[in-house]
């Protein structure tokens, strides 16, 4: 959503791990068919309207995904924080805790800083701010509508807000989520993704 437009995407995504990553766009029909195949750390795109296939570069993870105010690397969670980023207790409360994140000396991240809010009772992240490698706040990711699935409790609602333009933002709601589905890696190939 910008300031004078806004557009809803309704889309099916399946994933495997942390290395593994399909989204296809289901509506609207102006949009249909496109996809995104994330394979360990290869990135492709699918734009049925040209049948084209194209390779997404490393230096584009921390673009735009679809026009949206979520990256590439959000889309597809290639950045693994927990590989990728030394953790510090910045503080906590009866209810949260804060944890800072800063990207260690060797990984090739988009992101500064990255600092979460957990809730400590269900071990899920309420907000998460987005810092530049000058340590200033680029954005603040929400998360709400908390549900039990299968035995994890999810957030199933994600609101992402950039701080240079406010009265913009993207909005990602889980309509439903399934971890029980039993898929196999060969899934995740450019045939597949072409697929419409």
């Amino acid at each position: 959503k910008t300031e004078h437009w806004e557009r809803n995407l309704e889309m099916n995504a399946v994933s495997l791990g942390r290395d593994h990553f399909l989204v296809r766009i289901e509506e609207p029909p102006k949009e249909k068919g496109v996809a995104t195949l994330k394979v360990e750390q290869e990135v492709w795109n699918y734009l049925p309207k040209v049948d084209r296939v194209i390779k997404v570069p490393p230096s584009m993870m921390g673009g735009s995904w679809m026009g949206s105010h979520i990256t590439n690397n959000d889309l597809v969670k290639a950045a693994k924080v927990d590989e990728d980023y030394n953790f510090e207790l910045l503080g906590e409360t009866d209810a949260t805790w804060r944890i800072d994140c800063i990207p260690k000396p060797e990984a090739a991240v988009v992101w500064g800083r990255i600092i979460y809010l957990v809730e400590k009772a269900r071990r899920v992240p309420l907000t998460v701010d987005y810092f530049d490698e000058d340590g200033i706040k680029v954005r603040t990711i929400t998360f709400d509508d908390v549900q039990e699935i299968d035995g994890r409790q999810v957030p199933m609602r994600m609101a992402v807000q950039p701080l240079e333009t406010p009265q913009e933002s993207t909005v990602m709601h889980y309509s439903e989520l399934d971890f029980g589905i039993d898929i196999e890696t060969s899934f995740f190939s450019l045939r597949n993704l072409r697929r419409r």
